[in-house]
Formats: C-alpha cells, sequence, structure tokens
C-alpha cells in the first residue's frame, strides 16, 4: 500500500512543548511500580512478560514456553498454559472473600441505578454460560453482541468466554447493514441485544437494527435473545427470539470454569475500513488478559482496595474491552458504568457522576475533553472532583490545550487544588489489544500532548521510509519491532491480508499505520494516521499539527482540519472550527482572519488555512470520532451522501450550507 512520507517540514515547528510537570514525592513513593521496571523489563522482555502473567492471572495449568515466534507474524504466547478470563475477572475473587466488593457501579441514563458486587456478578455469568450452553453455544462458536452499555453487556462477554464461545460485540450505534455483515463474517449462532437504550432523555431502538439484519436468510443465527431495556414494543420472531430474564431466570447459578488454552480465541472485533469488507481482529486469551491487566495496574496507579475507576468508552470499541470488560474485573476494581451521553440530562452529567461515585481514575477521550473546554470550565466547577487522583486520555492524539484543560480543571478540581492528578495519554489500537505507549504516572514527568515512551517490555520505534530509527527531533512512521503479549494474532479467516496490511510495509515490523516523531528527548508524539498528511505546495503539513495549532488559540475549544484538492497548490488547508462557549471575541474581530494569523504564527505561512469556518458542531459518530471525511467531501464541493451514523445526521447540511456562503 502506498503510504506519503511524513518527515520533513511538518515536523519542523511542530508541538515545541517545553512544559512538564513531574509527580509529585508522595505519588511517586506509593506508585505500583517504580523506575527500575524498564531496565528489568527491557533486559528480557519475556522473563518479564512470563513474570506478569504468573503475577496476575490464575492458570489452571502453567505455560512450557513464553512466546512462539518460529513462524511470524503469527505468534503464541504462554504456549501449554490454560487459563479462563471469567474464573480470572470473578470467581477466584469471591473465593478470595472478596465477594461482597463492588464490582460495577452501574448509572442508568433515565437515572435508574445498581451496585453489582463481584458475587452477584460471578451469579450472573455463571446463570447466562448456562443459558447459552442450553441454547446449543458451543466452544468455539461465535456470539454477535450488539448491546447499549448496560450490565448485561459485560456479563454476556464474561459468559462467553467462560465456555470458551467467542464474543464479537458490534457498537450499537452501527447500521443493520454493518451489523449483517459482522455475523456473516463471524458465521455468528447467537445475537444476544435489547429492545433499545435511552438516548438524551428518549428510548432509543435497537432490537429493529437485528431483525432488519436477519430478514434475508442466509445468516447462521439461530437464536436471538433480548434484554428488556427501554420497555418498547418490538416485533418478535417466535422459536427464535427470547427474552433475557426468562432464559436466566431458568438457568442454573452453578457453572464450573475450565481452563482453555492460552491461545483459545477470546474475541474478534471488527474495525470498519471505509472501503471493503470490515477487518475482523482476533485476540486470544492468555497474551490479552496478561498485558490489559498489567497495563491495568501501572498505567492508572491502580489501586482496587480504594479506588473507584470509570473509563467512559463503550464496549462496542477495544477500549470497551480491555479497559472495562476485562482488566479492571481481572485486577478486582470498583467501576463505573454508565449508559448516557455527557450531556443529558445537562452538561455536567460526568461530573455528577464523579462526585456521587467519588471517582478517583477517569479514562476518556480527547473529543469528550474538547467538548468539555466548549462548554466552559464553569460547569466541572460546581462539583466536587477532589476523589480524582489520575486522568486518563485514549483514542486520539491529545491537543497541548486540551490536556492542560484537563490538568487544571479537572485534575485540579476546578483549580481548588494546589496538586494536579497526572495526565496518562495512551497509545494503542485495536489491533495492539493493550496500551504500547503511555507515561506511567509515578515515574514519567508528563507533557502536554505527548504519549512520550513505550511501557516496559514493548519495543516501539519511529522509522523512515527506509526503515531505519529517526533521530531526535525527527518524524516518520510508528512501527513495533517485537511481538507483544496482546497482539492481534490474525483477521478473522484471512490470513493473507493480516500479513498484508500490517506486516508487508516494513520488513519484520508491524506498521500502525500511525505517523509520529521523536522530540529532542526522545519522547514519542503521535500525529495521527499517515494518511492525514497534507502536500501543500511541496511542504508535508500534519492535520494534527494545524488542528493543535488552532486549538492553542484561547477562543477555540475544538477544531477538524482537512486538506481539499488545489489546482495551485496542490492540496490547500481546510479548517472547521468550534469557538469556547466563554470566548469573548470583540466586537467587528473576524475570527477566521485571527485563527489565520495565529497557525501562521504558530506553524509558519505556508500552513495558514485557506478557510476557516467557524460550525456549531462537527461531524462525530456516536463514539465521538470526527468524521474527516465527511468534511473532506464538503470541502472539495462534494456530495457527503450518506450521515446516518453520525450522533447528529443534521450537521453536515449545516456545515455544507455555511461553506457555499
Amino acid at each position: 500500500m502506498a503510504h506519503e512520507t511524513v518527515t520533513g517540514d511538518a515536523f519542523e515547528n511542530l508541538l515545541r512543548e517545553k512544559r512538564q510537570f513531574a509527580p509529585s514525592p508522595e505519588f511517586a513513593a506509593a506508585a505500583n511500580v517504580h523506575e527500575g521496571i524498564y531496565a528489568e523489563a527491557n533486559a528480557d522482555p519475556e522473563a518479564f512478560w512470563a513474570a506478569q502473567a504468573r503475577e496476575r492471572l490464575t492458570w489452571s495449568k502453567d505455560f512450557s514456553q513464553t512466546l512462539d515466534w518460529s513462524d511470524p507474524p503469527f505468534a503464541k504466547w504462554f504456549v501449554g498454559g490454560e487459563v479462563n478470563a471469567a474464573y480470572n475477572a470473578l470467581d477466584r475473587h469471591v473465593e478470595n472473600g472478596l465477594g461482597d466488593r463492588v464490582a460495577i457501579h452501574f448509572e442508568g441514563e433515565p437515572g435508574d441505578t445498581e451496585t453489582i458486587t463481584y458475587a452477584d456478578l460471578t451469579e450472573r455469568v455463571k446463570r447466562a454460560a448456562n443459558a447459552f450452553e442450553s441454547l446449543g453455544v458451543a466452544k468455539g462458536d461465535r456470539v454477535a453482541v450488539y448491546l447499549p452499555m448496560i450490565p448485561e453487556a459485560v456479563v454476556t462477554m464474561l459468559a462467553c468466554a467462560r465456555i470458551g464461545a467467542i464474543h464479537s460485540v458490534v457498537f450499537g450505534g452501527f447500521s443493520s447493514e454493518a451489523l449483517r455483515s459482522r455475523i456473516d463474517d463471524a458465521e455468528a449462532k447467537l445475537v444476544v441485544t435489547a429492545d433499545g437504550t435511552y438516548r438524551r432523555g428518549k428510548p432509543s431502538p435497537l432490537k429493529p437494527a437485528v431483525d432488519e439484519a436477519l430478514a434475508e436468510d442466509g445468516h447462521t443465527v439461530q437464536h436471538v435473545v433480548v434484554v428488556r431495556r427501554n420497555g418498547q414494543d418490538v416485533a418478535w420472531t417466535e422459536g427464535r427470539d427470547l427474552d433475557w430474564s426468562e432464559v436466566m431466570g431458568a438457568a442454573s447459578a452453578e457453572h464450573t470454569a475450565v481452563g482453555h488454552d492460552a491461545e483459545h480465541p477470546l474475541f474478534i472485533l471488527y474495525t470498519s475500513g471505509t472501503t471493503g469488507k470490515p477487518k475482523g481482529i482476533l485476540h486470544t486469551t492468555g497474551g490479552y488478559l496478561t498485558q490489559t491487566a498489567f497495563t491495568h495496574s501501572a498505567v492508572f496507579d491502580l489501586k482496587p482496595e480504594t479506588d473507584v475507576y470509570w473509563c467512559t468508552a463503550d464496549i462496542g470499541w477495544v477500549t470497551g474491552h480491555s479497559y472495562v470488560a476485562y482488566a479492571p474485573l481481572v485486577n478486582g476494581a470498583t467501576q463505573v458504568m454508565y449508559e448516557g451521553t455527557p450531556d443529558s440530562p445537562h452538561q455536567g452529567r460526568w461530573w455528577e457522576i464523579v462526585q456521587k461515585y467519588k471517582v478517583s481514575v477517569l479514562y476518556t477521550a480527547p473529543t469528550a475533553i474538547r467538548t468539555m473546554m466548549k462548554w466552559g470550565s464553569d460547569i466541572p466547577a460546581k462539583y466536587d472532583l477532589s476523589s480524582i487522583r489520575v486522568l486518563g486520555s485514549v483514542g486520539e492524539p491529545i491537543n497541548p490545550e486540551a490536556w492542560m484543560w484537563y490538568r487544571e480543571v479537572i485534575g485540579g478540581n476546578g483549580g481548588r487544588r494546589e496538586e494536579r492528578a497526572p495526565i496518562v495519554d495512551t497509545w494503542w489500537q485495536t489491533e495492539t489489544g493493550a496500551i504500547m505507549i503511555a507515561p506511567l504516572p509515578g515515574i514519567t514527568a508528563t507533557k502536554p500532548g505527548s504519549a512520550q515512551v513505550p511501557l516496559p517490555g514493548i519495543a516501539v520505534d519511529v522509522v523512515d521510509e527506509a526503515g531505519q530509527p529517526v533521530p531526535d527531533g525527527h518524524g516518520g512512521f510508528l512501527v513495533i519491532r517485537k511481538p507483544w503479549p496482546a497482539m492481534l494474532r490474525t483477521i478473522w479467516g484471512d490470513p493473507e491480508r493480516f500479513k498484508d496490511t500490517y506486516w508487508s510495509r516494513f520488513e519484520g515490523m508491524y506498521f500502525a499505520g500511525d505517523g509520529a516523531k521523536k522530540d529532542d528527548d526522545g519522547d514519542i508524539w503521535l500525529l495521527g494516521r499517515v494518511d492525514d498528511v497534507m502536500n501543500v505546495s511541496g511542504h508535508r503539513l500534519s492535520t494534527t499539527e494545524i488542528e493543535s495549532a488552532l486549538v492553542s488559540h484561547p477562543w477555540v475549544a475544538e477544531a477538524a482540519v482537512v486538506g481539499a484538492a488545489d489546482e495551485t497548490t496542490g492540496q490547500a488547508v481546510v479548517a472547521f472550527v468550534i469557538l469556547r462557549g466563554e470566548a469573548s471575541i470583540p466586537e467587528g474581530e473576524d475570527p477566521a482572519a485571527v485563527l489565520r494569523a495565529h497557525v501562521g504564527h504558530e506553524i509558519g505561512p505556508i500552513a495558514k488555512p485557506r478557510h476557516i469556518l467557524v460550525v456549531p458542531e462537527l461531524p462525530k459518530t456516536r463514539s465521538g470520532k470526527i468524521m474527516r471525511r465527511l468534511l473532506k467531501d464538503v470541502a472539495e464541493g462534494r456530495d457527503p451522501g450518506d450521515a446516518t451514523t453520525l450522533a447528529d445526521p443534521t450537521v453536515m447540511h449545516k456545515i455544507a450550507q455555511d461553506l457555499r456562503k
């Protein structure tokens, strides 16, 4: 596949960030991991990961070999070992006397709540395992999961893992076509769904999409189990459709977990390409559980006895798999699970939840942080956020100014607390399974906007076109040089595509598809996808770089930049910006002109956007991802087409109208 080079001009002025924030002596002294862990892991990565596997998991049969890399790029970790993910997440905590510890504080969108202990959750998962087996689901069968953020989603995933069935979670915002393509590719035998969920105070349907997906014959689905969540009337196919509560009520609460091979498939998670068949990323059991558990403990400095952890990701994404359904429970943590959106019934909803449950570790996306910035600092200032001690960021590079707002306003309890909670900016992917690059909060002096350092036992590098490491201060392609425990094992049913997609660009290295830069200290800055690099009059410019420059202006809450075809310059920079709620713009001042000049000052005249459009909202999917492809269509005068996957499908129409004006 052809990629633009990401060296040269794009990095000359990039993110000259000199601010650093060292951990407090008190935090460092009590941290889960200490400085020596890097040397220990790098001296013998296999021994390091073997120790993590044995320390963090209970194996029903010990492994005989840590890593088999005899047939690259196909890895086998913890060879010969047997382990059960659900036993590690549940039963063993109950056996160790922790049955009364809260596993999940569930907060429904309408305000209904449920407190679920480890003993409760274990019983529910055992019932679900028995129920699924009674429906003919056996080890190796695939189960499609199309659920909102409700406890039944985690129960379903762990019940599958318990019996050795392979779950394939499909995000509840995806269409019936997307659901059907994933059901067909995995040849799913069972679908677990809900009548619907709630969205901004109104019931929102889910089951009709399942019915539509299964309307045409030729699928492999035998049963659909339906959770009654919002009470909407739904169509019912006798013999196929079953009520969750009835099926679970009839199932025994006794179920013995047996070990599965360390390489037994745990789940398939599809990444949607803009074209072609979605890629079914396959993760297996032992290595995935080991690395997610280690990273959850080390990166968030998790203290399971005292912390209340909240990852805001949906279970439809890998973050919701690794850092909601698996690692927190394997580590015996207490976590918050929230069904709704950040702005319903009001824009302080998240901070109300933090205050209510005394959340101490919060893990969320830059998109959410920038949205909160746009709403204004006065909203979180109304709540007591003093419980927060670690903040995490995931999903895309975070702009330095958004990072600073997160630190000062959320990590500093609205500025009322002198000591700020450390921020861990994490880089990883669906394919990597677990966090790969992040500061460790008790060790690293953090930098606004940088994920900084590969974790212990992880071999990440930035290379040039020829696959040679770039020196500090230069940019290139982000690669992984050595296998890692949570790595994807293949693309479901298509090993050749796995090799072509991830292992063909650089010999012997996994290419992530992301551009990155090493700063003068050797710290890593993520620059987004390599194809997000524009060529303007022969100069290479990163969209992330220009977005960061825009967001560094006090008026701007959020920005999206695209390269639009231009006869003169090849590509022209077009920017879409959302202004902050509290931005005070002098009368007669043209924000677009001021912001163009600001970008010119921050990066250089070549980076000045040709057009800057101030918009009320950006086109985002329901997971918060900005759909830059649609913005590019509009910028180049094309009809953006189908916008039904957006959280607000009307956004693109408004933007197109404004741009024409």
